[in-house]
């Protein structure tokens, strides 16, 4: 009797979940309302709708997606204005290459480019952040977190890249309302948590490798032993894997305070997308530094460049981790088109900041794919 009491419990709460799943995925009147624009709305703009760049499947756009809107339609909206090679409409390779925009951000009142003084904004190579969960769980928006709600984030979209005609506030909190919805969850887990439910804990993982890998995202303390045990952890803890824990960043010799958010992990640095570089003049005067850099990140936002933690310069929000196998490619700049490339580019980045005695072997990365590969 017991059993056939459970059985039947769990039955009804099945049941009540894929309702609440229903509910949430059609949404309120509003949300009804901010599928409609976000899905059709083009603002008066050229062409491009909220579903232009953020595909229901990854929330992003990738080099293959571009590649095969490009053979389906050559005048796919992708491809205009800063999605064309020179921000007039005209070539497609940056975007069949690297899938990245051109992102118009205004220069702090400190900051200068060297090779033209009297500008107010810098043109930068970014990819287009994923919509994936980042709407209801996420409170730091765009890469380098300059705006600072759902709403901003939408009018700033529609206004400089679909270069359309700003919505009035019933539509852009509208269209939050759309994005908060279950269409924009990687998990059934996840949304519930948005919706005041228990946090996912780490997968547990079932082969060899999957065990290995988890090991390097827990919440531990360093080991003496496996110098590898939580050191993807230290900028990648919490429900979403994506904020600082108690423990980094151990590799730079200092402590980055709990639940940061932004940190430089060499991607500027390494440019491995050979974007252009520049010389940004910060604080221009006597005791100015002249930061060289494709893309200062988080610094262009606070205008900080004394930095010593790595949370200013060439700095970006750490991103969040569930649901990142569907969300190709990766880093501000779509320089890692494969979580493969993302685990090789630490790789690298651990060996050099801690002078060679860390490395991550190539069974080291496999680990820390698969386990990855879980983070729904």
């Amino acid at each position: 009797m017991r059993t056939t009491l459970l059985g039947t419990v769990g039955v009804v709460l099945l049941a009540l979940i894929a309702n609440s799943a229903q509910t949430s995925a059609s949404g309120s009147g509003d949300a009804r309302d901010g599928k409609r624009l976000f899905e059709r709305e083009t603002f008066g703009g050229n062409g491009r709708t909220c579903r232009t760049c953020h595909s229901a499947e990854t929330g992003t756009v990738s080099p293959q997606n571009a590649a095969r809107r490009l053979g389906n339609d050559p005048h796919d909206p992708l491809f205009v204005h800063d999605g064309s090679d020179d921000g007039l409409g005209n070539g497609v390779t940056r975007m069949l290459r690297e899938a990245t925009i051109l992102m118009r951000i205004p220069l702090p009142a400190n900051v200068r480019l060297a090779d033209d003084p009297g500008a107010t904004f810098v043109i930068l190579r970014r990819g287009i952040p994923t919509t994936l969960n980042t709407p209801a769980l996420d409170p730091v928006l765009m890469v380098d977190g300059r705006q600072p709600n759902l709403e901003s984030q939408a009018a700033g979209a529609i206004s400089d890249h679909a270069q359309g005609v700003v919505p009035s506030a019933a539509e852009l909190h509208n269209i939050a309302e759309f994005q908060r919805t279950s269409a924009f969850f990687s998990s059934l887990a996840l949304q519930r948590f948005a919706l005041g439910g228990a946090a996912p804990r780490l997968p547990k993982g079932e082969t060899a490798s999957e065990k290995r890998g988890r090991r390097l995202f827990e919440d531990l303390p360093p080991d003496p032993n496996d110098a590898l045990k939580g050191i993807c952890a230290q900028c990648h803890s919490g429900p979403l894997l994506n904020k600082t824990n108690e423990f980094a960043p151990l590799f730079i010799g200092l402590p980055i305070p709990t639940g940061t958010r932004f940190q430089s992990v060499g991607v500027s640095e390494l440019n491995a997308a050979a974007n252009p570089v520049r010389d940004f003049i910060f604080n221009p005067g006597p005791d100015q530094v002249v930061l060289q850099s494709p893309d200062p990140g988080r610094a262009l936002i606070t205008g900080i460049v004394d930095d010593p933690m790595f949370m200013n310069v060439n700095a970006f929000k750490i991103s969040p981790l569930r649901g990142i196998r569907r969300t190709a490619p990766y880093f501000h700049d779509n320089s890692s088109k494969t979580l493969e490339d993302v685990a090789a580019h630490y790789a690298t980045f651990f060996e050099v900041v801690t002078g060679g005695s860390l490395i991550l072997t190539r069974q080291d990365q496999r680990d820390m794919v698969a386990f990855m590969k879980l983070l729904d």
